[in-house]
């Protein structure tokens, strides 16, 4: 049974990968002429979520003379900030998953012939320290409506793909731009890659399968990099430097501190 939740746990993540990479525009056309008024034309989610966020982009744009580079970056930090208290409570999830780990692997060495018992006894440790297995992944389920929409409104604004951001054209692919424009996905996976190892040691503890979906996100972030307009592996570095340097302090630095607690 516990092979079974944790196998649960991976498909959950994979599937989240996957509706991310759909919803997130895959499907979309490549030639894309929409301005922002163009989204109350749309769907309902195009009309009552995406369009707040391309309009809010615009008005970042705005303000920093028309460069939407600077307007992402802002927006990136405003909406990562938002959703910090989810961030903190799979954190917290996390830690308190791991916390009971040696009890757990008691408890499957003590019953190792009796799959049912350990299942009860597995449980029956989840509410003595009121801790939800599956807890550290609803965070992620809530954060995703957000990322998908500050997605498409990058996506889906013509304006942000005539502007020049750096050595690149926002509108422009890798695959289009030149072996300049790679240094953008490459960008985007080498920082998904770090923050990705500082999260290895944690996640793997608690999710089992959970590592080898860390060692894949940065190759599945290249990829999608280099057939997206720059903005978006733009977004994707942003969002990966400000997750760097929220790890650090979550993990990195928090356990220094308790490594050097127990040295004294």
């Amino acid at each position: 049974m516990l092979f079974r939740n944790s196998k649960r746990k991976w498909l959950l993540v994979l599937g989240l990968v996957l509706v991310m990479g759909v919803l997130a525009g895959c499907g979309a056309p490549a030639d894309n002429k929409m301005v922002t008024e163009d989204l109350l034309e749309g769907n309902f989610w195009e009309r009552n979520v995406v369009y707040y966020f391309a309009l809010t982009l615009d008005q970042f744009a705005e303000w920093f003379g028309g460069h939407y580079g600077f307007a992402i970056l802002l927006l990136t930090i405003i909406v990562r900030t938002l959703i910090l208290p989810l961030t903190l409570k799979q954190y917290r999830s996390s830690k308190a998953m791991q916390a009971i780990q040696p009890q757990m692997a008691e408890i499957k060495k003590k019953y190792k012939d009796n799959p049912q018992k350990q299942q009860e006894e597995t449980m029956k440790l989840f509410q003595t320290h009121q801790v939800n297995p599956m807890a550290g992944c609803l965070p992620l389920i809530v954060q995703m409506p957000v990322f998908i929409a500050l997605y498409n409104s990058i996506y889906y604004n013509s304006a942000i793909g005539e502007d020049k951001f750096l050595w690149f054209q926002l509108g422009t692919s890798a695959n289009e731009g030149g072996w300049t424009y790679y240094l953008l996905p490459l960008l985007a996976a080498a920082t998904t890659f770090v923050q990705s190892k500082m999260m290895q040691k944690q996640q793997t503890q608690t999710m089992p399968g959970m590592g080898m979906m860390l060692t894949i996100f940065p190759v599945l972030i290249f990829v999608m990099a280099i057939n997206f307009p720059s903005a978006l592996p733009l977004y994707w570095v942003y969002s990966n430097i400000y997750t760097i340097v929220q790890n650090y302090f979550l993990y990195v630095r928090s356990s220094d501190k308790g490594k050097g607690a127990l040295a004294k």
